[in-house]
């Protein structure tokens, strides 16, 4: 029955998407090249309308306990994905952005989504406290944005999260966890069917409406598989987005740019360098290099301490801000 309703999800958004790529001029919903795009012609926006209303119509009618059981993160993941569209629609304010995930993840704690513990590292437990509400906001906001931030080529977002979203979808068929394993396998569905459309060239965009939404779905099962796995193992398991993310952020702050300004400096606008401008060999390395870190983050942490794994990812970061930094130089780009 589940892989039943994970095909109907794939079909029926090959047919929504298909609907918004024909719509989405006439209703506004156009995304026109500027100096950060790394596209030259209008391409039609927002078919995350069309994968997230295939995977509602399905789950809706086929688990619909899914909706009864878990009322807040419904609430909250329709908010984000009505923000998103509206952001597709008319670009929103990061302030009013910042104001509905702090709600929305207001409403992922009355059903018990919360992060409570950084993990042990070297025998020292990192439990948060009463700080755990502010930093789960924190951490949601962030993971969010960072999936937002890595939708710059064609296919790449919904490619990176596919991989992520196969993670958790293992993680709850190991701990027999249906949301877990319905959520993730929907999403897998929905965004393959989206690829036909996004794969380069492509002929629509997820948009706001898909990233954001995507992005926030990705952070709810984050949280729910603390149940099974140690904080640590997310920060591998969604490595590409953050350590892209605390790059970019790191590399403004220190050259006296703002942090929330957009550039071409993103790591895939740097690796598309490398490649000679191919977008798909671009992809498929990120892609590759996704699946390495989700195998470390799954199968080294109970064999390894939590802290060198920390120490691990840091240096990583650190190794990938100094290669980004002499191709951007390579490039003479202003980063």
């Amino acid at each position: 029955m589940i892989y039943e309703a994970f095909i109907g999800i794939f079909l029926l958004t090959l047919f929504f998407v298909y609907l918004v790529k024909r719509y989405a001029p006439r209703l506004g919903f156009v995304d026109i090249p500027n100096a950060r795009s790394m596209h030259a012609i209008d391409t039609p926006r927002g078919a995350g309308v069309g994968f997230f209303f295939a995977i509602v119509f399905v789950l809706s009618y086929a688990y619909p306990y899914v909706l009864y059981e878990f009322v807040w993160i419904n609430i909250a993941v329709w908010m984000v994905f009505f923000m998103g569209v509206w952001d597709d629609y008319k670009d929103s304010t990061p302030y009013i952005k910042f104001i509905v995930f702090i709600v929305a993840t207001i409403f992922l704690s009355y059903d018990n989504l919360l992060i409570h513990t950084l993990g042990i590292y070297f025998g020292a437990d990192l439990s948060l406290g009463w700080v755990a509400l502010p930093f789960t906001v924190f951490a949601v906001v962030g993971f969010t944005n960072a999936i937002n931030l890595i939708d710059g080529l064609d296919g790449l977002a919904a490619s990176i999260s596919i991989i992520i979203f196969s993670t958790f979808y293992f993680i709850g068929y190991e701990n027999n966890d249906m949301f877990m394993m319905l959520l993730s396998g929907a999403f897998i569905a929905g965004l393959l069917a989206f690829l036909i459309y996004n794969w380069t060239p492509a002929s629509v965009f997820m948009g706001d409406s898909g990233s954001l939404t995507t992005g926030f779905v990705l952070s709810v099962l984050a949280i729910k598989s603390l149940t099974y796995i140690p904080a640590i193992s997310i920060f591998y398991i969604g490595a590409i987005p953050i350590m892209d993310t605390l790059i970019v952020m790191t590399r403004r702050k220190m050259h006296g740019k703002s942090m929330v300004a957009g550039d071409r400096c993103h790591m895939h606008h740097l690796f598309k360098f490398v490649f000679s401008g191919n977008t798909a060999k671009t992809i498929l390395f990120l892609v590759l290099l996704q699946v390495g870190y989700t195998l470390i983050g799954l199968y080294f942490i109970n064999i390894i301490d939590d802290g060198y794994l920390l120490i691990l990812f840091i240096f990583n970061i650190i190794l990938f801000y100094r290669l980004l930094d002499n191709i951007a130089k390579k490039q003479r780009r202003d980063c």
